[in-house]
């Protein structure tokens, strides 16, 4: 039996069944969470996302997004509770610790994971609207600096996120929970068509500074200083840095002056860098 007959209702507030097969249909949303591949598909054509955490499952919430379930160690039911007040309609699996474990594939350390309806994409033209400094991602392929990356957008004073088609996704469990929850913050959405995206930031007035390593590149301290009043700042993948078609595109290839032999930073730092100055030059 994959389940108590019926469920419990914990203290009148919310639906709770206790989970005693891993492979009961209601809870496949949380089944083998680290198979990456897996997840990049079936979590945007599913039209879900797995938050970790109550913290950045109540940051979700605050932001709006709607609640599918809730899988939870039993401890934390009054926590659940607390989060889920205006939910009363949600679902909560509980179960053993190993079990649980067994199910995603990772100790459950952080207490509770939650299935959310991802919220529709805005058009590129409505985010960028009003917008002057907006972030964006070529084909950045790691969860994990995406997740810096909005985290620096959220704390650094940029606008917007836009990102190509094969960027990581922001809604990724490992994105979410490095970003802290950020990425419910910025407002964000993924270019379609990226060969037509940057000539319609021009369109839109930015203008669109790229990092890049280059011997026309220009100092983030001269750009900085002269900052125009739009920015796009365009930042590519992991490695092999932009590509030539948005070099070709873009109005300023910028540089961050290195020392030591270094060449470059991790694209995430490099992001926290280029969008201080930015900002930094903003505020003077």
């Amino acid at each position: 039996m994959a389940a108590r007959p019926g469920c419990l209702t914990w203290k009148g507030l919310m639906r709770v069944i206790t989970v005693t097969d891993r492979d009961q249909p209601e809870i496949s949303d949380y089944s083998r969470l680290t198979d990456v591949a897996l997840r990049r598909v079936s979590e945007p054509e599913g039209g879900l996302y797995i938050a970790e955490s109550p913290k950045v499952i109540g940051r979700a919430l605050a932001a709006g997004h709607r609640p599918r379930s809730v899988l939870v160690l039993e401890r934390w039911l009054p926590r659940m509770a607390e989060l889920f007040r205006d939910y009363p309609e949600i679902t909560v699996f509980t179960g053993e610790p190993e079990l649980l474990e067994s199910l995603t594939g990772f100790n459950l350390h952080r207490g509770a994971l939650a299935a959310m309806h991802r919220p529709p994409l805005a058009p590129v033209a409505e985010l960028v609207r009003d917008a002057s400094t907006i972030v964006v991602l070529e084909d950045v392929v790691d969860h994990t600096n995406v997740g810096a990356i909005f985290r620096s957008v959220a704390g650094l004073g940029a606008d917007a996120v836009l990102i190509s088609p094969r960027c990581a996704d922001p809604l990724y469990r490992r994105s979410v929970r490095v970003s802290m929850g950020t990425v419910f913050q910025v407002p964000w959405t993924r270019m379609e068509e990226w060969d037509e995206a940057l000539p319609a930031l021009k369109q839109a007035g930015f203008h669109l500074a790229a990092l890049a390593l280059s011997d026309d590149a220009v100092s983030l301290a001269d750009f900085a200083a002269n900052r125009p009043e739009k920015v796009a700042l365009v930042m590519g993948t992991e490695g092999d840095g932009l590509s030539s078609r948005a070099l070709a595109a873009a109005d300023t290839e910028v540089m961050i002056p290195m020392l030591h032999g270094v060449n470059s930073l991790n694209v995430a730092a490099a992001s926290a860098v280029a969008l201080w100055a930015l900002e930094n030059a903003r505020l003077q």
